[in-house]
């Protein structure tokens, strides 16, 4: 398995297409699991719409025990503590196609899945697991997580909760509180984190509901969107857990917290994309039966560019998601083969693409919050309104930029967790970086490569926008050193280059392999990365202008024109409308 890629490792290798995972390779056992998700979702929640939107908790929670009975809280557990034990791929796949009709539901399941089992899972004892993990693969309890305090959101660690050991050594007292906390009105098991005494880092604690005296909760929050996600603060009050629910070791909180929340975010990708490709469905079917001037609105050029731009952001979204969570699996895998045990190697797998995750996550919700919001615009008037399926989709779809780190903290994290694994030697970017100097001191060949392979010239474009990356982190570093996680408008362009290069290199690879040069998916494919491109060349000037001056930031500006110059322009407007007419005469993604 020497093909498997580390994290991060795209910037600096050409990866063949043949070496990433899409969703047209789903297994028959894959596309069951699919399928019967989909179809419990459409039969069991879609029609219960309006009871969601008024604020019906036990609604949420009732069918998150009938999920539970699915087998579809435990995906990602082992078959020895209760659950299918598949493999990361099919736990993506279960939150894509569980996630998307309804925020409420989403968050439920994506907050009991993930980070409220995942923490037992990856870092609990083997009593820990058998005691807690089949409750909560069965839905037979549910799980939530308490980390984010009135005073501490993004900086996790400056949390006040406190605990300190009881006199006779059998329990930890905690006090504190911890607000915003998803599944709180009808979770039974809590992941917890405090401050032991006065430890630099917090400690994760397993805190059970039954019995537990100390432990009260304040009132539902009142939200923009996810209406019947429950979601309250959580107070401590002399509140005594038995020593060996310790989880983890002492002071390892931050890094559980951190872990749980990596596989937070990839996952938080794919609870997305059913949310959009339902949008675009609704959108479709609106405008193909809504008439204005005698004639249906899918005619209107303005709202078939709309469309075609929802159904190329689904296509690159579920590439980029996919292939990231097959790599997660190989090298999960790979580790495994390697004697590591299934815990470590999970932990691990995920940490590796850390970056990636990152990116997903906030490429992803972005979009999503996007196509919502073209959503109400194709509905007009009518979208405004409660009786139609896009006031709850925008309204929901607003708090994925918000949740498992902010978008602005993950695009500084993924180039924060570059410039480290650089530092670490882990990924060696100082030479590809080195070599982009020298080739911008030579002269630029004026030849016109051999282009009529597929995808050929989208390739080296692509391998040109890894350059302007390289180019423009390596001179930034160059400058700032170990001061440029102070450079937050320079990290945020450098972000955005990143995002838009991964998400975009997934979209080509994945038209490369599986379609022809007449599909519409090759179409999507060149329209996305165009508009990458474009996006690219803004963040790059942008960054370049703020930190370099006089010839080095001519020759810097010269180099992004060389490394974003097409030798020949795709019609945008030509392949706008053929990805609209096939969607529009299919009438769904």
């Amino acid at each position: 398995m020497s093909n498997i890629v580390k994290g991060g490792e795209f910037l600096i290798k050409e990866i063949p297409a043949n070496e990433i995972f899409t969703l047209e390779e789903l297994s028959e056992e894959q596309k069951m699991l699919r399928d019967s998700a989909k179809e419990f979702i459409d039969r069991e929640v879609i029609p219960q719409k309006e009871r969601f939107e008024h604020k019906d908790y036990a609604l949420t929670e009732e069918k998150m025990r009938q999920l539970g009975e699915m087998g579809l809280l435990g995906v990602a557990v082992p078959e020895e503590y209760g659950g299918l034990g598949m493999g990361f791929v099919n736990t993506m796949l279960a939150c894509d196609y569980c996630s998307g009709a309804n925020g409420s539901l989403a968050t439920a399941y994506g907050a009991h899945t993930g980070i409220g089992t995942l923490p037992i899972l990856l870092y609990g004892t083997e009593e820990q697991k058998q005691k807690y993990l089949p409750d909560l693969a069965t839905g037979t309890k549910f799980g939530a997580y308490c980390l984010t305090e009135p005073d501490a959101g993004s900086d996790a660690n400056s949390g006040k909760t406190r605990a300190k050991l009881s006199e006779d050594g059998k329990h930890y007292v905690i006090n504190g509180q911890k607000m915003w906390i998803s599944n709180a009105g009808f979770a039974e098991i809590f992941i917890v984190f405090a401050k032991i005494d006065d430890d630099k880092n917090i400690t994760g604690f397993i805190v059970e509901k039954e019995g537990t005296e100390g432990l009260t909760f304040g009132e539902e929050e009142h939200k923009l969107g996810i209406r019947s996600s429950s979601t309250r603060q959580v107070f401590f009050n002399d509140m005594k857990v038995p020593v060996e629910n310790l989880l983890g070791e002492r002071n390892n909180g931050f890094k559980i917290a951190l872990n749980a929340l990596n596989v937070g975010r990839i996952k938080l990708a794919a609870a997305n994309l059913d949310g959009q490709r339902r949008i675009l469905n609704h959108s479709l079917q609106y405008s193909n039966e809504r008439k204005q001037f005698g004639v249906s609105i899918s005619t209107f050029g303005a709202i078939r560019k709309k469309l075609a731009e929802m159904a190329t952001g689904i296509f690159v979204a579920e590439a980029g998601s996919y292939r990231a969570a097959k790599d997660v699996e190989d090298k999960i895998n790979e580790l495994v083969a390697g004697g590591m045990n299934h815990q470590q190697a999970e932990l691990k797998g995920v940490e590796e693409f850390a970056v990636e995750a990152s990116i997903l996550k906030v490429f992803v919700s972005d979009l999503t919050q996007h196509t919502a919001d073209e959503g109400i615009q194709i509905y007009g008037g009518m979208g405004f309104s409660e009786d139609m399926p896009m006031e709850a989709a925008w309204r929901d779809s607003r708090i994925a930029r918000i949740y498992e780190g902010t978008n602005e903290i993950n695009r500084l994290l993924a180039v924060g967790m570059l410039i480290k694994k650089a530092m670490k030697g882990e990924l060696d970017l100082l030479s590809p970086a080195m070599a982009i100097s020298k080739e911008l001191m030579g002269i630029p060949s004026f030849d016109v490569p051999d282009y009529s392979e597929l995808m050929s010239e989208e390739k080296s474009i692509i391998a040109n926008l890894k350059k302007v990356f390289l180019m423009v982190s390596g001179a930034a570093l160059q400058k700032y050193m170990m001061d440029i996680e102070k450079q937050q408008h320079l990290l945020l362009n450098a972000s955005e280059i990143l995002n838009q290069l991964y998400m975009a290199e997934s979209a080509v690879l994945r038209a490369e392999k599986h379609f022809s040069a007449d599909s519409v998916e090759v179409a999507m494919a060149q329209l996305n990365l165009y508009k990458a491109v474009e996006k690219i060349i803004v963040a790059a000037k942008e960054g370049i202008i703020s930190f370099a001056e006089g010839d080095e930031q001519r020759m810097m500006l010269s180099g992004l024109r060389r490394f974003t110059k097409y030798a020949n322009h795709p019609n945008v407007v030509a392949l706008t409308e053929k990805v609209a007419a096939h969607y529009i005469a299919k009438g769904s993604y």
